[in-house]
């Protein structure tokens, strides 16, 4: 009775987070009609960035639900096991060095670990993949190489900060939280396969696949729309003139571009050309505050890390994840 209620709401929500989206499609279109003469510039403003940032995230979030598709139906219990180191220092390392060759933006990586923490993975290990996965990938490190001038400095202390932080945000993760945080619904609806569907062909195991992949991108694109609306409202109606009045000092310079990086939710892919773009104006360290932070944690990735895990545990880890890239790129200014 409750899995029925939970997939009518998914259903549900899913329809409206549609229509809201064709409701801005349909006004873009008429816009430069009719319409353009009776909306204020800032409403149009809204519904173009908006629809930008959809854009640029669906494709992620389509790549990452086929692979969480494919881990629930083709990845067991058993091969998690075997996988994951049973030492929690070697877990951190790995679920960091594997995250950082994983092609994978931070609205598509969600559903692939709640896929595999529901699988037995550990919540520390889930959150090191998190984490690096969208920061230190080799698609982001060469975007930050072609965005700095061919630099590869910006694009080094990327990586080695980042991968410094998540490793010390995952290690803390690894001793405050044992159990895997999941949100009780969203863990019974993510059961493990029965032990009969092994005995399925290859094309009926595809088939559930699909099936797997589809719910699960009904399930997480409601909070991808919802998170992206609020960014966009956030970007056309808090001046960003009004923020940089912070901007005085190392330690303010930091906070401003932490904020941008958070409110503005851009792709991991593209952040650096926008990064680049402040480099008159503030120093490397907060650029560098900027490139770490907004692909580990933003708005709308925190909209959907609050829909798959609990409240205390997603506020506790964007709280480590502020204070510790906070201090590391500071720490950085001083060499």
């Amino acid at each position: 009775m409750m899995r029925w209620i939970h997939s009518y709401l998914i259903d549900f929500t899913s329809i409206i987070a549609i229509g809201i989206v064709i409701y801005f499609m349909t006004i873009s279109q008429l816009a430069g009609k009719e319409l353009s003469i009776h909306l204020p510039d800032s409403f149009l403003q809204l519904n173009t960035i908006f629809l930008s940032i959809l854009i640029e995230a669906i494709p992620f979030v389509l790549i990452g639900v086929l692979i969480a598709g494919f881990i629930q139906i083709f990845v067991t219990e058993d091969h998690i096991r075997r996988l994951i180191p049973k030492n929690r220092f070697l877990a951190v390392i790995m679920s960091c060095v594997v995250g950082a060759v994983f092609p994978a933006c931070e609205c598509g990586i969600v559903p692939i670990v709640r896929r595999l923490i529901s699988k037995g993975v550990p919540i520390h290990a889930g959150i090191g993949f998190l984490l690096t996965g969208p920061l230190i990938n080799p698609i982001v490190i060469f975007s930050t190489y072609m965005a700095f001038g061919n630099d590869s400095k910006m694009a080094g202390l990327r990586m080695g900060v980042g991968f410094v932080a998540a490793f010390i945000i995952t290690l803390i993760i690894s001793y405050l939280f044992k159990s895997n945080q999941l949100k009780h619904a969203v863990s019974d609806f993510t059961s493990s396969i029965d032990n009969t569907k092994k005995k399925e062909s290859f094309i009926q195991r595809v088939e559930e696949m699909m099936k797997h992949s589809i719910d699960e991108f009904l399930d997480m694109g409601k909070y991808l729309i919802l998170g992206a609306f609020i960014a966009a409202f956030v970007q056309t109606y808090v001046s960003a003139k009004s923020l940089l009045l912070f901007g005085e000092g190392v330690v303010g310079s930091t906070t401003v571009m932490m904020g941008l990086a958070y409110f503005l939710s851009l792709c991991s892919e593209a952040d650096a050309f926008i990064g680049a773009s402040f480099r008159n104006l503030f120093p490397t360290s907060s650029i560098l505050a900027f490139l770490i932070f907004g692909p580990m944690i933003d708005l709308k990735n925190t909209i959907m890390l609050l829909s798959v895990f609990r409240a205390k545990f997603v506020f506790i880890l964007l709280f480590l994840i502020t204070m510790i890239v906070f201090i590391c790129v500071n720490l950085i200014s001083f060499f």
